[in-house]
């Protein structure tokens, strides 16, 4: 297998291995920011949309980090 198909499986595999802990991070702290913020708890579609906005945040962090990571760990393919 080349290097650069090893490079981009090592990314995406890393990615999907951090993306669900990672999102289920971001979600938790957010919901608890907005609980404090309001005083109040939050009813389920704020918590929805809480949780599509963790997502997202998660989906660009884990892919430059995954990138960034096996980039140092495996270097960049040629």
């Amino acid at each position: 297998m080349s290097l650069t198909i090893w490079f981009w499986l090592s990314v995406f595999v890393l990615f999907g291995m951090l993306f669900l802990p990672v999102s289920h991070l971001i979600w938790i702290i957010s919901v608890r920011f907005q609980q404090r913020k309001l005083g109040r708890e939050l009813v389920g579609n704020e918590l929805s949309g809480q949780k599509r906005r963790a997502r997202f945040v998660a989906m660009f962090i884990c892919l430059v980090f995954s990138f960034l990571f096996c980039l140092d760990m495996i270097g960049l393919p040629k």
